[in-house]
């Protein structure tokens, strides 16, 4: 493997104008509206209108967020048979057919109702790895770093759309009625993957040749020294995102009331951090996307400052909330720049490569959300800010360090050229 120079990587050539790279805006938003919309989202609502409790709500959302981290066991099939926009297609139209069926049955809570949202979300995921593969695919730095703020922006723009529009609608019909609904708007935006740019294809090799293929581009992305960082730069407790969770809990300390809170962390929270994202755009593609992400997390991690250090104030409140929800969205669209670095590009496999990768970033996130419960529990509502902010601004030091002693990386080549 050739070393080579980091803008030679950075691939600082004029994007290719036909990979139109804020179509993965559109690209996720099926997963979007699914995830963050229903599963995280409207769900517990609705779940409570029915008449059950926080405990059962609470494992049933769980059990349903388990997916995004397990969906490395199935979704590298995306990288087989027919083409990863194929597959996101496919796999948005089983999520919206399932999720129906479950808000047709007599409870959400029933077992077949979990089930079938259960298989749902699992079906959901083969979205998130077939976007992966494709954004592997793309050429240039500046492309990917592109598409990287559109995924995370519209991501988070439709799943605040998926909760406005069926929290709206839950008040007027059934819930038969609205599952037809969260099934089209789960299903519809996925048929925007037609627009996906066709990328040539190679005449395949036999199946030996194939796996022999696969398996060096697996050695290529995590069995080498470089692939050591950046698999603790997954692991870290850094810019998680976990706080987002529970500003709504901490907001009676500074004294907001429930219409300010849920405005805050409702609509103009979903605004702030898709503005976020795409705000990452403007970094530019010279900036190495694993430095940068770092940088940005150590900023991300002094807003919290503001809610750990600052009065018990409505104002002190609104001020870190605010650039707490911005930041981290620039940090979750450097974060998904950080694993298409890692990645290198999709070769055969990228979409399982990049489903293990993510998987790995999610983990982080769950055991940060019960370390700042645990610091709220010593230290009140500071101190689920302050654990927070201290925790990532370790974790981002001592890896900012590492990255920016690094002159030179290795390129990461693909075995073959792949469809999209």
């Amino acid at each position: 493997m050739h070393e080579v120079d980091l803008e030679q990587v950075a691939g600082l050539n004029p994007s290719a104008p036909k990979e139109r790279p804020w179509l993965f805006g559109l690209f996720i938003a099926p997963n979007a509206v699914l995830a963050y919309g229903i599963i995280s989202g409207v769900l517990s609502y609705l779940l409570r209108r029915q008449g059950v409790g926080i405990g059962r709500s609470s494992e049933i959302i769980y059990l349903l967020i388990l997916p995004q981290t397990i969906y490395f066991l199935w979704s590298p099939i995306t990288d087989f048979w027919i083409r990863r926009r194929t597959w996101l297609i496919v796999g948005a139209v089983a999520a919206a057919l399932t999720m129906a069926a479950a808000f047709n049955g007599r409870r959400l809570d029933t077992p077949s109702a979990v089930a079938l949202m259960f298989l749902s979300a699992c079906f959901g995921q083969l979205i998130v790895s077939s976007c992966g593969g494709m954004m592997g695919t793309l050429r240039s730095e500046a492309t990917r770093r592109k598409a990287s703020s559109a995924y995370q922006g519209g991501s988070l723009a439709f799943g605040a759309l998926g909760v406005f529009v069926l929290a709206s609608l839950a008040e007027r019909m059934g819930m038969g009625p609205l599952g037809w609904v969260a099934a089209a708007l789960i299903a519809v935006p996925a048929f925007s993957a037609l627009a996906a740019p066709e990328q040539p294809r190679e005449k395949g090799p036999d199946i030996k040749q194939t796996f022999a293929g696969i398996w060096q581009e697996f050695k290529t992305t995590f069995l080498r020294w470089r692939a050591v960082p950046y698999t603790l730069l997954m692991l870290f407790p850094i810019s998680t995102g976990a706080a987002v969770g529970l500003l709504p809990f901490i907001a009676q300390d500074y004294h907001v009331t429930g219409q300010q809170m849920a405005w805050m962390n409702g609509l103009a929270g979903a605004l702030l951090t898709a503005a976020g994202s795409f705000s990452a755009t403007l970094i530019p593609a010279r900036i190495r996307a694993s430095v940068a992400y770092l940088s940005l997390s150590m900023v991300n991690a002094a807003t919290l400052s503001i809610l750990w250090l600052g009065p018990l104030s409505p104002s002190t409140y609104f001020v870190g909330a605010t650039l707490y929800l911005f930041t981290i969205g620039a940090c979750f669209a450097m974060f998904t720049a950080v694993v298409l670095e890692f990645l290198g590009q999709s070769g055969k496999s990228g979409s399982g490569r990049y489903s293990i990768i993510n998987s790995l970033g999610n983990i982080p996130v769950a055991y940060m959300i019960a370390l700042d419960g645990r610091g709220g529990k010593l230290w009140g509502a500071r101190g689920v800010a302050g654990t927070d902010a201290v925790v990532g601004a370790i974790g981002a030091a001592i890896l900012l360090t590492y990255f920016l002693t690094r002159k030179r990386i290795e390129a990461p080549v693909a075995a073959y050229a792949t469809a999209d």
